[in-house]
């Protein structure tokens, strides 16, 4: 379920319930954000592209723009709920211990157990996500009563 804060972001931004998931470029968790950001894509690569060659790096456009576009629309309901793609799950190692994070431009979904691997630069994040993930558990042990 998309936690209500990040609902409250897609309200705000006039987003339809639709959650845009894709895997992170860079770390094992899946990438988030509302359909309304992939109009600023083009932007994205022109400026990536522009800090590479200013760099002297290489730059290849086509394979970042298949990691930004090659998203999946997922609806949500008015509670956040939504079902997470087989395959995503899969490729971020997401089970039963998801925990979302970020704010700005796009937010992450982590497995528990991998943010906790992450080391000690995700040391906050993931105390904070296992906080959340006890107190859920123990709310939902209380309604099995």
């Amino acid at each position: 379920m998309l936690p209500p804060s990040f609902r409250k972001v897609f309200a705000e931004n006039d987003d339809e319930r639709v959650l845009c998931l894709i895997q992170h470029d860079r770390f094992p968790c899946l990438s988030a954000f509302g359909l309304s950001r992939s109009t600023s894509f083009e932007d994205v690569l022109d400026k990536e592209e522009e800090n590479a060659v200013r760099r002297g790096e290489d730059f290849d456009r086509d394979l970042r723009a298949m990691q930004l576009y090659g998203f999946v629309e997922v609806p949500f309901d008015a509670s956040g709920r939504f079902i997470l793609p087989d395959h995503l799950a899969g490729l971020a190692g997401i089970d039963d211990n998801i925990c979302f994070l970020g704010g700005g431009q796009f937010i992450t979904l982590w497995d528990l157990d991998r943010l906790q691997a992450m080391g000690s630069a995700f040391a906050a994040p993931h105390a904070a996500c296992a906080a959340l993930a006890k107190d859920a558990r123990a709310k939902a042990e209380g309604k099995k009563r």
